[in-house]
């Protein structure tokens, strides 16, 4: 049997709860990987991106309807595309960065907030219906959001415990989180006209060209990275990238979406634990009851859009 004929295999016979879960688990590697690579962030971000296109650009391009769906993408949904890379750059580069200046738990939690972003959003712009469970929902969250970014910093937390700088570090969080929501809201017609593989293909690219375009303003080397570092940028792009977010992307068409989003918030429980175990990098107790609060508060948000 062909590589290809493997995967179309696979897809079939997998049940889009199986895949949420190894999904799940994969990206809560993300941010171990991040930690343990020395790079700068806009480096980690860009070659993360790179080698996800390039391990899913020849599958795509091998399949005759995926070639053909590459030819048929129209100028709108092709801006939408750039707008929608775009706005997962700057999720990419705030999020890699914020993992430098806050804890794990921290960041992971913060930046897994955008479905509050979505609902705000779609509100805001696709003029769509915002009931009372899903505003408590929302003001649940942004409490616990609160009590991470600051309550730290006023108990007087020992930065090994916090981070650097944790209001920086989990303000770049809260951006990646918008920007993540950004992306969500400017691909999801896409991904209606669009196959799987080549709405990420084009997505990821553009992506890639815009933390190339920041990496290069910024001055940081392209090359001279030692083997440990292509290892972690590959392993990046296969796990958190390929098993994570392409799977998600392919569950979101076969499950609720309201069952995503849940379920992506075993993502801050798997990277702490993971972090607990492999980065010695225990959260403090603000930072519990505070993540906890957040995710109560999504999950509200979540269930409430489906009600």
């Amino acid at each position: 049997m062909s590589t290809l004929a493997a995967i179309d295999a696979l897809e079939e016979r997998v049940p889009p709860l199986v895949g949420l879960a190894v999904a799940v688990v994969a990206v809560s590697t993300s941010a171990i990987l991040v930690e343990w690579s020395g790079a700068p962030s806009l480096v980690k971000a860009l070659y993360r991106v790179v080698f996800t296109v390039a391990l899913l650009l020849p599958v795509a391009l091998a399949r005759p309807s995926d070639r053909a769906a590459f030819g048929e993408i129209g100028g709108r949904d092709l801006l939408l595309a750039v707008l929608s890379g775009v706005a997962l750059a700057v999720h990419f580069a705030s999020w890699f960065e914020s993992l430098r200046w806050t804890s794990v738990a921290a960041s992971v939690t913060l930046v897994q907030a955008q479905p509050l972003f979505v609902v705000v959003g779609a509100w805001a712009l696709l003029d769509e219906r915002v009931g009372p469970r899903t505003v408590a929902g929302i003001a649940v969250a942004l409490a616990g959001m609160a009590v991470m970014s600051v309550g730290d910093a006023l108990l007087g937390a020992a930065p090994a415990v916090t981070g650097p700088d944790p209001l920086y570090g989990n303000a770049l969080a809260v951006l990646g989180a918008g920007a993540a929501a950004a992306y969500v809201l400017l691909g999801r017609s896409l991904r209606q006209r669009l196959p799987l593989l080549p709405y990420v293909v084009v997505v990821y690219t553009t992506c890639a060209l815009a933390l190339l375009a920041a990496t290069v303003v910024r001055g940081h080397p392209l090359l001279g990275y030692g083997t440990d570092e292509w290892i972690l940028f590959l392993a990046m792009a296969a796990g958190p990238g390929v098993f994570g977010h392409t799977v998600i992307n392919w569950a979101l068409a076969h499950v609720e979406s309201s069952v995503v989003s849940v379920s992506l918030l075993g993502e801050p429980v798997g990277s702490t634990i993971l972090a607990m175990v492999l980065l010695a990098e225990f959260p403090s107790l603000v930072t519990v009851v505070g993540g906890s609060v957040v995710l109560a508060g999504v999950i509200t948000t979540a269930r409430a859009r489906e009600a």
